[in-house]
């Protein structure tokens, strides 16, 4: 499903237009994003927990050439699924 599809069928479930429920939704992703980014989890009961996974720095190696190489820290989004979408997709 696409964002274009996701807005259509959420407007007509909601009885809003899709302006109405694009503008929504892009606030609502927009509040997730930004609150993630600054380190803060955004926990949806029910269907999951957006944070922020900070990854440390670790060695690896070349897959062509063998070499070692060291991969630098970095910071990740990550996303927990609740139980009752857990339940849903099974």
């Amino acid at each position: 499903m696409t964002k274009t599809e996701l807005v259509t069928t959420a407007a007509a479930e909601a009885g809003l237009s899709q302006d109405e429920m694009g503008k929504a939704l892009a606030a609502i992703l927009g509040t997730i994003q930004s609150a993630v980014a600054s380190g803060e989890p955004v926990e949806l009961i029910g269907f999951g927990t957006f944070k922020r996974a900070d990854r440390k720095a670790r060695k690896a190696r070349n897959p062509q050439t063998g070499e070692p190489i060291t991969v630098p820290a970095r910071r990740a989004p990550a996303f927990k699924a609740g139980a009752t979408f857990k339940t849903a997709v099974a």
